[in-house]
């Protein structure tokens, strides 16, 4: 075995077929200054050539120190390669040839397994930094969030990021002490953490993993609640910032008789999203009512190939998030908790900009803008679609387009609240309704006499489906595939 892992010669073969086949897609993850958008305010088209693009990442990204263990020891002994099985620089490795600019080594643990983040993974995550510079690394874990399920911690690249992981996993995380503490595992303690976090001189951001996965019905959550996110957010607002709307694991249902896409085993997921951000007025929708700042992300969840026999992705060959930033970590990290984000799956388009304009003002994807009422507000809409097949040998196209807009009416008394019922879908645009230039598609709208406070986010499809519709299992995800931006807030003044 080399240092870039066990990799067999079929999912080698798979690979090297697939780099020529994204070659075109993995090239249009940064913005052409020739073509697209000239600044780094999102969409604006003005300005001088700057250094900002659209950066494809993943979150969420697990190596062979998301352990096994055997439990025949006491405390039990960590098995690497026992749950993912890769090295960290060919995950690095294969994010690049997928096209992404960024990654997240995110392993989770068990007893005691901060010690293995520290004194395995960190050091291999180096190593990774130097094998394959392209891509820029953080450091990161899957955190057994206490309380709740899963969720991304992304720390910045300060000298102490290890020691910052570290402090974090030994003292929070549900699976931490051994013998099991159950007293490790609520909500209270999660808010401590949560506090821990937004003290630190250089905040991280925690990101909620397949937040339904455990649900049992549409509205009917498991592991988390939307009470329980209200509060993350409350304690700390620029730390814990969102959900993953695109759940890991999608290649389940293409590789696993009657699998479900995203091992949404209870509840399935629509058009391969979570209900929490897929349901029309919904969840999402709920919290932005609010006038929370709560974004949207994907990301693979890898652990084993499909090509290898497990269910997954590799990072970037299924879903991308795409973040409005310089390719530096700092800038990356801040425009994610700045919501400068958009998500797609299958290579579906490469660039998104929304503009919303009004008496002079304007503003983009994640920000805020105030007008005086009664005034009439532009939504510009220009997506590219990218050159030459996805990663799986085909060239979808964007079919629709949906301007989605709800009432923004202030904090819920019930903090249980998953629904909005002003959200609703504004306008829709197939492909005679958006003119071409290049390779770009632009659309333009008016939202005419604006009075009260409002939220507008923008989805597509390259199906017909008008809501997406709960996945069947067996499903072949590359058929039904979705981007979604993160909202504008229009304040009136």
């Amino acid at each position: 075995m080399t240092k870039w892992g066990n990799i067999s010669v079929r999912a080698w073969g798979g690979i090297l077929g697939s780099m020529l086949l994204i070659a075109a897609a993995g090239a249009c993850a940064t913005s052409d200054p020739t073509d697209g958008p000239r600044d780094g305010d999102i969409g604006s088209g003005l300005g001088p050539v700057s250094t900002f693009a659209w950066l494809a990442g993943d979150h969420h990204i697990h190596s062979q120190f998301s352990v096994g263990w055997d439990g025949a020891t006491d405390p039990p002994t960590p098995i690497i390669a026992g749950d993912a099985v890769y090295p960290i620089p060919t995950n690095a490795e294969m994010a690049r040839t997928y096209g992404l600019s960024w990654m997240v080594a995110t392993d989770h643990g068990g007893p005691n397994h901060s010690r293995v983040n520290l004194e395995m993974a960190y050091p291999e995550l180096l190593e990774s930094r130097d094998a394959v510079p392209e891509v820029i690394q953080f450091f990161g874990m899957e955190f057994d969030t206490p309380g709740a399920d899963h969720s991304s911690l992304i720390v910045p690249h300060t000298h102490d990021e290890a020691d910052r992981v570290h402090e974090i996993e030994s003292t929070f995380s549900r699976r931490e002490p051994w013998p099991e503490d159950p007293t490790w595992d609520t909500e209270p303690r999660m808010l401590d953490a949560l506090r821990t976090m937004r003290d630190f001189p250089e905040r991280p951001v925690v990101i909620a993993n397949h937040p339904s996965r455990s649900a049992t019905g549409l509205g009917e959550y498991g592991r988390y609640d939307p009470a329980e996110l209200r509060d993350w957010n409350d304690t700390a607002p620029e730390v814990a910032v969102g959900m993953a709307g695109a759940p890991g694991h999608q290649a389940t249902s293409m590789v696993r008789p009657n699998g479900a896409r995203g091992a949404y085993n209870n509840f399935p997921t629509l058009g391969g999203f979570d209900q929490m951000t897929a349901r029309l007025g919904g969840f999402w929708d709920s919290m932005l009512g609010e006038g929370r700042h709560w974004w949207i992300t994907a990301n693979s969840d890898s652990h084993v190939n499909w090509r290898d026999g497990g269910a997954d992705f590799w990072p970037g060959e299924f879903s991308k998030t795409y973040v409005w930033a310089e390719r530096e970590h700092e800038s990356i990290l801040e425009s994610i908790r700045a919501g400068h984000v958009f998500v797609t799956t299958g290579d579906l388009l490469s660039e998104l900009y929304v503009t919303a304009r009004a008496g002079g003002e304007q503003a983009s994807i994640g920000d805020e803008i105030e007008v005086q009422s009664g005034a009439d507000v532009e939504v510009t809409i220009r997506f590219l679609d990218p050159v030459g097949p996805n990663s799986n040998g085909e060239d979808p196209s964007v079919q629709r387009v949906d301007l989605i807009v709800g009432s923004i009416t202030g904090p819920v008394e019930d903090r249980t609240t998953d629904t909005n019922p002003t959200t609703r879908v504004e306008a829709r645009w197939t492909a005679a309704d958006w003119t071409v230039d290049g390779l770009y598609r632009t659309i333009t709208f008016e939202l005419p006499s604006v009075e009260s406070d409002l939220y507008l986010r923008i989805r597509g499809t390259n199906g017909s489906e008008l809501e997406p519709e709960q996945d069947p299992r067996g499903e072949n995800p590359w058929s039904d595939l979705w981007f979604y931006s993160n909202p504008i807030f229009v304040h009136v003044h």
